[in-house]
């Protein structure tokens, strides 16, 4: 009975929310690995390294804001980190959220950023490039998707 009274207690002096009982990510999903979606402005599309993973510290200062050109942040890493199959279909439809065509001489690389725990209990995060979008092409990464 005390118990049961003094969760009320801290569950409306929490707004609604009491630790054990939170439905906030950073209690439930601690350690768990996670993924996001971010965009690099490209200056040359024919570096050695364009397609490598690298760690988020190598590219950061080359991320776009996104709200700057009327993208929403959570549609694209919803968009780029839930979908599994990539298709014409879909790839068109990130060509049209970016509207790249209207940025001429732009290059942009939208990019799958994870973050997981490694064997050392140290945080790794790390960019994974997917495709590179100019005004007229889309070009896909060759080592995560292959020609047949």
């Amino acid at each position: 009975m005390w118990t049961l009274l003094i969760n009320i207690l801290l569950v409306a002096t929490h707004l609604g929310e009491f630790w054990p009982f939170s439905i906030f990510p950073m209690f439930s999903q601690a350690g768990k690995e996670w993924s996001r979606g971010v965009v690099e402005q490209v200056e040359d599309s024919s570096r050695a390294d364009l397609w490598e993973t690298k760690s988020i510290s190598e590219i950061e200062n080359r991320i776009l804001p996104l709200k700057d050109y009327g993208i929403h942040e959570i549609d694209f890493a919803n968009f780029i980190t839930k979908t599994k199959v990539w298709n014409e279909k879909r790839l068109n439809g990130m060509r049209s959220t970016f509207q790249i065509d209207q940025y001429p001489g732009e290059m942009w690389l939208a990019t799958r950023v994870r973050g997981y725990m490694d064997e050392r209990d140290s945080v790794v995060i790390e960019a994974i490039p997917m495709f590179l979008f100019t005004a007229d092409t889309t070009i896909k990464n060759p080592h995560l998707f292959p020609e047949p």
